[in-house]
């Protein structure tokens, strides 16, 4: 996983250029107060690419927001479910993995509703009321 400041979404594809396109797991993200959280709990600071998400975004609760529309600058994002952590996350480090299994800790996925171009920065916000 490579950081970037800019990344094309693709409606109904995901994101330009990354592995998985197309299906309901087009975008994975997850949230950076849980993973500032996670770190202090384990007394860790890796970085929150080692959780290999598409997108980290702030200021935003993705637990229990299945079938909820997310807005990423002119970009929305439907969530389809919870990213449950895999195997890998013990390999970034020991404990993480079960660490990330409640309240949605692992992030969220879903499919990219609009074209567009979103950057680090972007406002984020749902586009429901639920």
């Amino acid at each position: 996983m490579d950081p970037v400041e800019m990344a094309t979404m693709v409606a109904g594809r995901g994101i330009a250029g990354n592995a998985n396109q197309g299906g309901k797991r087009q975008v994975t993200l997850i949230e950076q107060e849980v993973w500032l959280s996670l770190m202090e709990r384990l007394g860790a600071a890796i970085p929150p690419s080692a959780r290999r998400a598409n997108l980290c975004v702030s200021r935003i609760r993705l637990e229990g927001s299945r079938g909820r529309v997310l807005r990423v600058g002119s970009c929305r994002i439907r969530i389809f479910g919870e990213t449950r952590p895999c195997e890998r996350m013990e390999e970034a480090l020991p404990g993480l993995r079960d660490a990330m299994r409640a309240d949605w800790g692992g992030g969220a996925f879903g499919e990219v509703l609009d074209d567009g171009m979103i950057a680090v920065g972007d406002p984020v916000q749902w586009e429901d009321n639920a």
